[in-house]
């Protein structure tokens, strides 16, 4: 499906290009953001690097196993199917941290390593568990305490203005995602189980 929705937003990029008469500019755009992709590939392997082996030094130390019983009331009533003492706990506490603290390109490393561990407890692969949505529901609606770098590059002085809202707003949307999340998974519809249930064939009974 992805793949559809890519080649016709690609289609409608050039079609608009040619019919505008502007199909130097969509050529030249493309050239342009396939060198930025590239650079922004490359960055990512310094810091994905920097914190994997973060994490793999906090593993062995013993701290990921900290960090997770000092969050435990918390974790597990938001991820009730992941063991305390597992890795990926202290993989979604680091993304977490990361997000809170405006530390975007920190959290995308963490985050595919906590989905990693996820995946690994999941015993249906092809199917997300409760807790993998609920993972990537926090994950987007994250809570900021500090603003994003760029966000403080691009807005100068007035980024300080809208902090408290920018608290209380994702605030607001992380309580939102995580209500949701509970309130659907308890829906027959959209449960784990109706979703293995439809996947299975049906077995012909020659009896």
């Amino acid at each position: 499906m992805l793949n559809y929705i890519w080649f016709g937003m690609m289609a409608i990029g050039v079609g608009a290009g040619i019919y505008n008469g502007k199909i130097d500019a969509v050529t030249e755009a493309a050239i342009d953001m396939a060198k930025v992709s590239v650079n922004i590939a490359i960055g990512l392997i310094g810091i994905m690097a920097l914190w994997l082996g973060i994490m793999k030094i906090a593993e062995d130390s013993g701290l990921i196993r900290i960090i997770a019983k000092g969050l435990r009331p918390i974790t597990i009533r938001l991820f009730p199917d992941v063991p305390e003492d597992h890795p990926a706990i202290g993989s979604i506490v680091l993304n977490m941290s990361a997000n809170m603290l405006g530390l975007g390109n920190a959290a995308t490393p963490l985050g595919l390593k906590a989905m990693e561990e996820l995946q690994e407890l999941n015993p249906h692969k092809d199917t997300a568990t409760n807790s993998m949505v609920m993972f990537l529901a926090i994950n987007t609606s994250s809570v900021q305490i500090i603003l994003p770098a760029t966000v403080v590059a691009l807005m100068g002085a007035s980024a300080s203005d809208i902090f408290i809202t920018t608290i209380l707003a994702t605030l607001l949307s992380t309580i939102a995602a995580i209500t949701a999340v509970k309130v659907l998974e308890k829906m027959k519809r959209f449960s784990v189980s109706a979703a293995l249930e439809g996947a299975e064939p049906e077995v012909a009974d020659n009896d």
